[in-house]
């Protein structure tokens, strides 16, 4: 097995000993200079606009921040005006690309294991994300949510992660293999059609979860190049590389749901403490020490949202509306009116 991905990035000068992993390992981003380039886009400057220092690209066990990584995502897609550059940055993304977390999944013995061992590690790899296996009759669901309220606009990042667990299921089952169905959090997006060529599966959009149906009976397929004695190593190198986590803020878990909730409704304080394990009262009072208002978060959850769905002209100004979680569009316009001074069209034209 080819390890170079990882040489020289288990030393002391990669972080295990210092601040440890800052968000996401850095190997997710591999490639991504030169991917960017190709697709037309100018990497020097999305970088720089995101936040990233190109450096910290360079050994797959530093690590950014994950806003800077969605939002780097995010901007490629936007500055190469490629709108499925997720999608297509992770089909070419292959398991040995991935660093430590791909290759828990190739040491594994069976592609059962693999994506035990794949799921059980993947907090180590990202923060502040929801991965899981849930039964579901004669498959598995693999579920994918990032869930952090700095981070609203996280579509790339999802069709990429997406396309990576699609690539390690092909290391074993072969390149034709195809799952039962992908689901997508996000609104169906233009060229849409790319998705079921890239998955040959039924793709859902608007789900709850970025997930992945996986029949069973496909699961004990061995794989190609399991070495359960590096396996333990590249575990063991994963955890080490964790460091401290900073617990997310109230404000932020907030924000989280009030962006998992929008297109279900109107969001309330209510439904937001009660999926936070709080009561109203004691969202509110604690939202009062923070020195905001629920109705503030959700104000500004709304505005930054907008923006970024105006940016997709196949979006209607009334599916926008509904998207945020407004029962009209009249009621949408009146909101936006106040943000910006314009109207959502006018502001639309701006972005075009």
């Amino acid at each position: 097995m080819d390890l170079s991905l990882l040489s020289g990035g288990l030393g002391a000068d990669s972080g295990i000993s210092g601040v440890g992993n800052r968000g996401v390992l850095s190997a997710a981003a591999s490639g991504l200079y030169d991917f960017i380039g190709r697709h037309g886009g100018d990497a020097d400057r999305i970088l720089g606009a995101s936040g990233v220092d190109p450096e910290l690209l360079a050994q797959p066990t530093l690590s950014l921040g994950l806003d800077e990584y969605c939002r780097v995502m995010e901007n490629a897609a936007r500055d190469s005006q490629c709108g499925n550059f997720g999608l297509y940055y992770g089909q070419q993304f292959k398991p040995q690309a991935l660093g430590l977390i791909g290759y828990i999944g190739l040491c594994s013995s069976t592609l059962e294991t693999a994506l035990s061992n794949w799921v059980a590690a993947f907090p180590y790899h990202q923060h502040e994300t929801l991965i899981r296996l849930v039964d579901s009759d004669d498959c598995w669901r693999l579920d994918y949510q990032v869930q952090h309220g700095r981070i609203l606009c996280r579509r790339q990042d999802a069709e990429l992660t997406m396309g990576m667990a699609l690539n390690l299921i092909r290391h074993a089952a072969g390149p034709t293999w195809a799952p039962r169905a992908v689901m997508f959090e996000h609104p169906r997006p233009e060229q849409w059609h790319d998705h079921g060529k890239s998955f040959d599966a039924p793709i859902y959009f608007d789900q709850p979860w970025n997930s992945m149906l996986i029949p069973k009976r496909d699961l004990s397929r061995p794989m190609p190049e399991s070495d359960p004695l590096l396996l333990g190593v590249i575990v063991d190198a994963i955890r080490r590389l964790d460091g401290q986590r900073t617990p997310q803020g109230l404000v932020d878990r907030v924000r989280d749901q009030v962006r998992q909730t929008l297109s279900q409704g109107e969001p309330t304080l209510e439904r937001a403490a009660h999926r936070l394990d709080l009561s109203s009262w004691s969202l509110q009072r604690r939202l009062n020490r923070e020195g905001v208002s629920f109705s503030t978060l959700l104000d500004g959850v709304r505005r930054e949202m907008a923006d970024h769905y105006l940016r997709q002209p196949h979006l209607s100004i009334s599916e926008v509306a509904l998207l945020l979680g407004f029962s009209e569009a009249s009621a949408f316009s009146r909101a936006f009116r106040r943000w910006h001074g314009v109207s959502p069209r006018q502001r639309r034209s701006d972005f075009q």
